[in-house]
């Protein structure tokens, strides 16, 4: 542990030194224009957050610390056999911002094993939510119970130099993580599996220790969770689950409450959740037709009737994204080597090849294209996983990776609490009539 700490702590002294000189220099400089439009929906494109760990850009996806989805998978280590990156890894480069060795990765997981014990009182505390509780609203309430381990609250209602924020929240993230495949998993078998519960193998790997206590012992199925907890973990600061972490954590929340409320965020239809609107969009679109295997032609009038009734076309379009999302091209190419003859899969494919151009005849969607969410559920549905309701929990265990690692840097170099300027729509008016001033004319 002291190691991962000590190598950290190196990197974020040299980048708030280097912050700190670029804002002597350049802090006055204007980046970028606001436009009204902005202000109104939604903040798209303003540039307002600093996010250490990834960037995702327009035409080429998302990039954690320069590497792109397709250099991850080939540069990461992996499980003894296996050919996708272990998430350890990833969680690694983000903290660090350099490539890991084998030796770093296995220094993590082993850092993961010894801390994963979840005291009682949490399962105890999702036994007393009614079963037909939305996993997401179990996974949530759990973690709110972990927050009695804090050692963040603890330490700073004691007083805590600010200075050592991050190391405190540092050892929060660790705790967190690796406790969460544990929580999670005790979820799933508690809601679907009749209780039946499966203790963790302290042998396995982060994510393989995760398949294994969902109660799924293929070697492929613990290869998929390798390659979703990576492409998952995050996806710059502007989306919701990073952005509501960041925003809370700013005010010294201790991870635990920061990471709850990202995990509120996530759980919205059009973040996170949409993973699971895409199984059950293709499963009722089974239901009506009469088929699972239905044609390019049938597919394309269930879509045209999908956007007559005022509806979307779930894992289709994306903020940021101008085209097809290498987290969809991931999972596509991890189907045609494991799964090519399924039909669920294959039905994704030929969905893939009939949305765009519909959308494309739309004038105001800008990207036609498949997000990540558009192909997870069919390779979780191939090995039995077939609870779509649970896929934003799965979500939710990877996205902690990046936007914890992301709380880190946030208290290494001391961002103050996040609180933009609001305005109202009379004093909008009052500016445009000359009668007043918003932003310092």
């Amino acid at each position: 542990m002291e190691i991962i700490k000590e190598r950290f702590r190196e990197k974020a002294e040299k980048t708030a030194a280097e912050i700190k000189e670029l804002l002597k220099e350049h802090g006055n400089k204007v980046i970028g224009e606001v436009q009204l439009s902005q202000v109104y929906q939604g903040m798209r494109g303003m540039t307002g957050l600093v996010t250490e760990t990834s960037l995702l850009d327009a035409q080429e996806g998302i990039r954690f610390r320069g590497y792109s989805i397709p250099e991850l998978r080939e540069k990461l280590p992996k499980a003894p056999g296996g050919t996708e990156p272990l998430p350890e890894g990833l969680f690694y480069l983000m903290l660090i911002g350099e490539l890991p060795t084998e030796e770093n990765v296995q220094h993590i997981t082993s850092i993961l094993q010894r801390r994963s014990h979840v005291p009682n009182h949490v399962f105890a505390t999702i036994e007393s939510l009614p079963l037909n509780a939305h996993p997401m609203t179990q996974f949530v309430v759990a973690v709110m119970a972990l927050q009695t381990e804090s050692q963040f609250a603890k330490k700073y209602a004691a007083g805590l130099n600010k200075k050592d924020y991050w190391e405190v929240v540092f050892d929060d993230s660790m705790d967190l993580i690796a406790r969460l495949p544990r929580v999670a998993a005790y979820i799933y078998r508690r809601k679907y599996k009749f209780g039946d519960h499966i203790q963790p193998n302290g042998l396995l790997d982060w994510a393989g220790n995760f398949a294994h206590m969902l109660g799924f012992e293929d070697g492929t199925f613990k290869e998929l969770m390798r390659l979703y907890m990576t492409i998952h973990a995050d996806h710059e600061g502007g989306n919701v689950s990073a952005h509501a972490t960041h925003l809370v954590g700013s005010a010294l929340s201790d991870p635990y409450l920061s990471l709850a409320a990202g995990l509120n965020g996530l759980a919205g239809p059009l973040h996170g959740l949409a993973n699971q609107e895409v199984i059950k969009w293709i499963f009722e679109m089974q239901d009506e037709l009469k088929t699972d295997e239905p044609t390019k032609e049938q597919i394309a009038e269930y879509v045209k009737k999908t956007l007559s009734q005022g509806k979307v076309v779930p894992g289709y379009g994306h903020a940021v994204l101008r085209k097809t999302d290498p987290r969809f091209t991931a999972q596509m190419e991890f189907g045609k080597k494991h799964m090519p003859d399924d039909k669920l899969v294959q039905t994704v494919w030929n969905i893939y090849e009939t949305v765009p151009p519909i959308l494309q005849s739309i004038a105001k969607i800008k990207n036609p294209w498949p997000n990540v969410d558009a192909h997870s559920g069919s390779l979780l549905v191939h090995f039995g996983m077939k609870e779509y309701e649970y896929y934003t929990v799965l979500f939710g265990v990877s996205r902690a990776l990046g936007v914890l690692a992301s709380l880190c840097w946030d208290r290494a170099l001391g961002y103050a609490i996040e609180r933009p300027k609001s305005i109202t729509t009379e004093q909008v008016n009052k500016w445009l009539k000359g009668e007043d001033e918003i932003w310092g004319e």
